[in-house]
């Protein structure tokens, strides 16, 4: 089996093509329940490329918007936090938290009739938020498949949120959480706890998604771009989204979650261990980029079982754009 070319990898114009063929059709993790937990809050997001906002508003109904004014189209908001309203930094255009536009200086001079935030498709999966924008968005449900079997959301508790980024296409650093192949090689510390032999390490796909099963973990995917990991220990669970932040640019982030009475000292060990995997992750993936981008090589080669989950995100890409 081959790779995607590896002129897809570095390519602005394919990017494109992305943001408007996949990430404007997928469902997305956005954020956590407990982001915007009353009437009065609100959290903002990303999907894909498409700034998002969320919010709880008086009748206590969660809502998501495109995080941008009717007006001119600058962002609204930022971060998250206890609100009324949202209030536009460029011209004062103030919405109720349901999206409605209560107030616009001047606004005598337009009919704004009728004028609101553009709502967009929000689901949750437990605590989990999803956003799509794709306002004819089939159920998030249809999009999990059999992943609420497989991972357990409820009784536990947000800790923290860590960000990063990598000089990487999103779909190199997709490909590389895809297979634990390099794993014996570039993660002693991971392979030290988790057994990740032919033998013992199981791959299996759905439609939408895939999963990687060891006897201590397990790792999955949502397509196209959210990552779902329940580490070895106690009860756990982290879940983000990989995003594109230029053709060789991601940004990522991961909420982790533990149960309520988790041992302080083994929660920190956790987040040392699971860091150094990221940092290991995120050199591998930049060397990756590195190579791919020189032109000279059309593309490259997948172990048909041991690298079957890449051909399966490959596939998805492909039927996507095409």
């Amino acid at each position: 089996m081959e790779t995607l070319p590896y002129a897809w990898y570095a390519d602005l114009e394919i990017l494109r093509r992305e943001e408007q063929a996949i990430f404007r059709r997928a469902w997305q993790y956005v954020g956590h329940a407990g982001q915007v937990p009353e009437p009065g809050t609100y959290a903002t997001s990303r999907a894909g490329h498409v700034p998002v906002l969320i919010t709880r508003a008086r009748d206590g109904e969660l809502r998501a918007f495109l995080n941008v004014c009717r007006h001119r189209g600058s962002q609204l908001a930022d971060g998250e936090g206890r609100r009324e309203t949202i209030q536009c930094p460029y011209h004062a255009w103030t919405y109720d938290l349901d999206g409605s536009l209560r107030a616009a200086p001047r606004g005598h001079e337009l009919d704004l009739d009728g004028i609101g935030l553009a709502q967009l498709s929000l689901e949750s999966w437990g605590p989990l938020l999803f956003v799509n924008p794709d306002p004819d968005a089939p159920p998030l449900a249809k999009a999990l498949g059999d992943l609420p079997e497989q991972v357990e959301v409820d009784g536990l508790v947000f800790h923290h949120r860590a960000e990063s980024t990598q000089v990487a296409n999103w779909k190199v650093c997709v490909e590389n959480y895809l297979e634990c192949y390099h794993c014996p090689v570039a993660h002693p510390g991971l392979t030290r706890v988790v057994d990740v032999s032919p033998e013992h390490y199981r791959l299996e796909e759905g439609r939408l998604h895939s999963s990687q099963f060891a006897p201590e973990a397990h790792f999955h995917f949502l397509w196209p771009n959210v990552t779902i990991n329940v580490g070895p220990g106690e009860p756990n669970l982290s879940i983000g989204p990989v995003l594109p932040d230029g053709p060789e640019r991601t940004s990522r982030f991961l909420d982790y979650f533990f149960a309520p009475d988790a041992n302080e000292a083994w929660v920190a060990e956790y987040l040392e261990w699971d860091d150094q995997v990221g940092r290991e992750d995120t050199a591998l993936v930049e060397r990756v980029q590195r190579g791919v981008r020189s032109g000279l090589l059309d593309g490259g080669r997948l172990l048909p079982e041991s690298e079957r989950l890449i051909a399966h995100f490959d596939r998805l890409v492909i039927e996507a754009l095409s």
